[in-house]
């Protein structure tokens, strides 16, 4: 990254399509990126680390940072709530380092609205069959969360024409070097381009969805 100008960039996808792997390894693999570390009420995970994966918080600290106007975006999601912190961002890129952003839609929707400068990035799966699949194997969630998560993915996958690259993550070493593309020089293969959602998303007989 030696001599790139420090960006911002926004990555979403809906849970289980892997944007926090490729934002991590996109961080690990290259100078002078970092992955903003996000505030939540929700409780830790086995494994997770306060401060690395996440801050944790209770809700009073978290609706006080919301008055206080410490956000850059929140949102509420799987009933907890979710925030970037505006301060270390900030502060981040004035240093010259760029960040990547771990958010949902309605986090990037927020933060290009303060902040029309940053780069968005939608990670798609190969297709919901697979994406729950994917979600079936990390073994972090009860079936009934899966559930609504795949339900959701539909709803979340439909807001993919507001960003600015749609990447399709079948492969990981590929979509980590297109994610790659977009940091270094502001582009990117749209991988995406012609991604057709009544297609990605056909009924299935038993009313849920299918990839």
């Amino acid at each position: 990254m030696t001599g790139s100008p420090a960006r911002l960039v926004i990555v979403s996808a809906p849970s289980g399509a892997g944007k926090t792997s490729l934002a991590r390894a996109l961080a690990e693999s290259t100078a002078d990126v970092g992955v903003s570390v996000s505030h939540t009420t929700r409780p830790a995970r086995d494994g997770e680390r306060d401060g690395m994966d996440y801050f944790f918080v209770s809700r009073a600290v978290f609706e006080r940072m919301i008055r206080a106007g410490e956000f850059l975006e929140h949102a509420h999601v799987f009933d907890h709530l979710y925030g970037t912190a505006r301060t270390p961002v900030e502060a981040a890129l004035a240093a010259g380092q760029s960040i990547l952003l771990d958010i949902d839609w309605q986090g990037a929707r927020k933060v290009r609205a303060v902040m029309p400068e940053a780069l968005s990035v939608f990670i798609l799966p190969p297709s919901l069959d697979d994406l729950e699949q994917r979600l079936v194997d990390r073994g972090q969630d009860t079936s009934e969360v899966i559930r609504r998560r795949m339900l959701d993915a539909a709803s979340e996958i439909g807001h993919y024409p507001e960003f600015d690259y749609v990447l399709v993550n079948q492969d990981f070493r590929t979509a980590l070097e297109e994610l790659r593309g977009v940091l270094q020089a502001g582009r990117a293969p749209r991988s995406g381009e012609g991604f057709d959602p009544a297609v990605f998303l056909r009924p299935k007989k038993n009313g849920t969805l299918e990839g």
